[in-house]
């Protein structure tokens, strides 16, 4: 029996195609119609409407000056929570991952798989990756990016604590 696997590839692809061609109609639609672009359309000291008048050729930008953000210190009351929130649930994450790696489990991540031989190789993991958070979290405080600060360690927060859920409830 001879399986058609070309037939099933191009099928994908070809969804993908018309699926992305369907969504650039509206942008088509958006053309200006050629009749108002005709020239002799525009009499001289008159406007007619619906008629386009062109551009001028060049334009002067003023530069804007933004409002400085406010800033904060780096050890302020939010970052120290976040940072110690993310530092339990890398160690809770730790603890689950090394009692499902010891009664037989693996381990799903394949950046921490390479870790995951020993114990102390798995802890050396965990504990980088919250201090790759805090250290991710100071350059986006000394590059003024102070949402993104606090979100690098909501993110990891949120990683570890669907890590966790995930690992108890495949026990």
């Amino acid at each position: 029996m001879r399986i058609n696997w070309f037939g099933g590839v191009l099928k994908h692809k070809v969804a993908i195609l018309l699926a992305v061609l369907g969504l650039c109609g509206p942008a088509l639609a958006q053309e200006v119609s050629l009749a108002l672009l005709q020239p002799g359309t525009i009499q001289p000291g008159t406007i007619q409407p619906g008629a386009i008048a062109p551009a001028p050729m060049v334009t002067s930008v003023q530069p804007a000056t933004l409002p400085e953000a406010p800033s904060h210190r780096f050890w302020d009351r939010q970052n120290s929570i976040l940072f110690a929130t993310s530092a339990a649930f890398s160690a809770a994450d730790f603890v689950v991952t090394r009692d499902n790696l010891r009664s037989g489990g693996q381990e799903l991540n394949p950046v921490t798989r390479i870790f995951s031989g020993t114990t102390t190789g798995l802890a050396v993991n965990f504990a980088g990756e919250t201090v790759g958070v805090v250290g991710l979290s100071y350059v986006f405080h000394k590059t003024g990016h102070h949402k993104l600060e606090r979100a690098v360690s909501m993110l990891n927060i949120g990683a570890s604590g669907a890590a966790v859920t995930y690992d108890l409830a495949h026990r």
